[in-house]
């Protein structure tokens, strides 16, 4: 049986884990804060469409073949994270001042697209490579 000293100390680690966002969250409330609320859905939908493109590679064996792979885990790790630097660099290149960012209409069709495209991209990375790999 659990002690009460063991059970508190579970609940405050889960509760701890539980209330970190982890970095597809970051993720998404960043592209909130930047590009606006259409570009967050979609951002958060491609992150939902990443996870379950994940689950689906799971049930096939991907996952095995990654848990058994340190060779194949470190690239998905990498080009992981590569893809996310790269979206900063653009984020950093391609930013507007502070009147042009809020004058702007709050997103397009084709940005919609590309927000989606990059959560499915973080979802897949993120999944892989998720905490305590």
């Amino acid at each position: 049986m659990i002690s009460s000293g063991q059970l508190a100390g579970f609940t405050v680690a889960s509760l701890v884990i539980i209330v970190i966002p982890g970095p597809g969250v970051l993720f998404v409330v960043g592209r909130a804060l930047s590009h606006g609320r259409r570009t967050a859905v979609a951002t958060a939908a491609g992150h939902a469409a990443g996870n379950y493109l994940v689950a689906a590679c799971v049930a096939v064996g991907l996952g095995a073949l990654l848990q058994r792979s340190e060779q194949v885990f470190t690239v998905v790790k990498v080009v992981g994270a590569l893809y996310l630097i790269f979206i900063g660099v653009q984020a950093f290149r391609h930013r507007n001042s502070l009147e042009a960012a809020i004058a702007s209409p709050a997103g397009s069709p084709a940005g919609s697209w590309r927000a989606l495209r990059d959560g499915v991209i973080v979802g897949v990375t993120v999944a892989f490579t998720g905490p305590g790999k």
